[in-house]
């Protein structure tokens, strides 16, 4: 047996080409069995003892990325053993080989990074607190330093010498990072102001943004549009500028409608005996009417020196009526939360009408249901506000221009006859 190996050794120092074709051999096989049946067995046992079918949650990834090492580590130590060869060619080889392996740690250390990030994205509350950003930036932290174990590995020298002259370059990192470094403090008052989550509905008009926030990162936040287009906004500028955040709405429960119904003011007049009796049979006017009449009755009788003269009297009008009942139909509709403002107010009279506004709560957040909750309610007020004796304010369309005209023609036309 000894002599045998006597005769190996012997053969390699005659024969060393040989030799180092027959260690690539060694580390090639020494990949083959790492990866197709060590990697292997460890890929069905992780499959046995986790339930979830999901590659990017598989530690598999990492693992597959150190198994890179073994036959670099081969190729490393055989290389020494080798008799014959040239000292410049074992030592490239060997320093190749060892920043080989320290970039394949790197890799696999960020694989583990991005597989954490993955689980933690698994929790319930992780849309609170994202750590996609810290992640990013430790990677870099990583990589940075990967970069500089691997040019001292090979050029052969100790990475201190690398890192002592870091402090003269420091000016010169910090503008190359400015970006990263301005996006992490970013990310971290995000985080730590809770200002943005994965799932939050932002309006931000000067990125062109608005929609839900599906992706938060080091650099950059995605935004969903409305119209499925992506905006990408740069994080620092969620600090720096102003934005809408809707989180607050869609916890509250409820989701405002602040619109009005712009009325024309010529209609507006009082009411009479004969219309108020008509307007009772509304159920939701029946008490307000009835005590109104109660409260004028009482308020003309006390000062019924003057009450002869019908200017001189409290009197019901239509605007006010009507303002009653939209605020008791409010009360009474089944889609809007009972529990938050609720009120309808006059606002300033301007060129294209009174604006009568109402200013309340739909009981759902969800957007198809408020518009459709908003549109039944308005839908209703116009068909009934005719009752009221009163007109909804419109602009003059082209149909009523030509009305107009075709009426004074007739009127000139019936002058004409007349004169003649």
């Amino acid at each position: 047996m000894t002599g045998r190996i006597e005769e190996f050794v012997q053969w390699f120092e005659l024969h060393p080409l040989g030799a180092l074709g027959l260690l690539v051999l060694l580390s090639w096989l020494a990949n083959w069995l790492t990866k197709h049946i060590l990697l292997r067995g460890l890929g069905r046992l992780v499959a046995l003892l986790d339930r979830v079918k999901n590659e990017q949650l598989s530690p598999m990834r990492v693992i597959a990325r150190l198994a890179n090492v073994v036959p670099a580590l081969v190729l490393s130590v055989g290389i020494g053993m080798i008799p014959g060869l040239p000292e410049a060619l074992v030592k490239v080889v060997v320093n190749v080989s060892s920043a080989f392996v320290v970039l394949t740690i790197a890799l696999a250390v960020g694989g583990a990074l991005d597989l954490a990030n993955a689980l933690y994205e698994r929790r319930p509350d992780a849309h609170r607190r994202p750590i996609k950003g810290y992640v990013q930036v430790l990677k870099i932290v990583v990589y940075v330093f990967t970069t500089i174990l691997v040019i001292a590995s090979l050029i052969d020298r100790s990475p201190l010498i690398l890192l002592s002259g870091l402090g003269a370059m420091a000016a010169v990192l910090m503008l190359i990072f400015q970006d990263t470094l301005l996006s992490l403090v970013a990310s971290v008052q995000l985080g730590s102001n809770d200002m943005v989550r994965v799932g939050d509905w932002i309006e931000m008009p000067g990125q062109n943004a608005d929609g839900d926030v599906i992706d938060i990162a080091l650099h950059t936040v995605k935004v969903q549009n409305w119209d499925k287009t992506i905006t990408t906004i740069p994080t620092k500028r969620l600090i720096s500028d102003s934005f809408k955040n809707w989180r607050g709405m869609q916890e509250s429960g409820g989701r405002r409608i602040k619109r009005s119904l712009f009325l024309d003011q010529q209609s507006v007049r009082f009411l009479t005996d004969a219309e108020i009796a008509r307007l009772s049979r509304f159920a939701l006017l029946g008490e307000y009417l009835e005590g109104k009449r109660s409260e004028l009755g009482e308020w003309n009788n006390e000062h019924a020196d003057g009450a002869s003269e019908e200017v001189n009297r409290r009197r019901l009008t239509n605007i006010g009526t009507f303002r009653a009942y939209v605020e008791r139909y409010l009360r009474k509709h089944p889609g809007i939360h009972q529990g938050m403002t609720l009120m309808v107010r006059q606002l300033a009279p301007t060129a294209e009408g009174l604006p009568l506004e109402l200013y309340c709560f739909t009981a759902t957040t969800a957007w198809v249901a408020y518009e459709g909750i908003q549109a039944d309610i308005f839908d209703h007020l116009l068909a009934v506000v005719p009752e009221f004796g009163l007109r909804v304010f419109q602009a003059p369309s082209g149909a009523d221009m030509r009305t107009l005209g075709q009426d004074l023609r007739v009127v000139a036309q019936r002058a004409e006859a007349a004169a003649g």
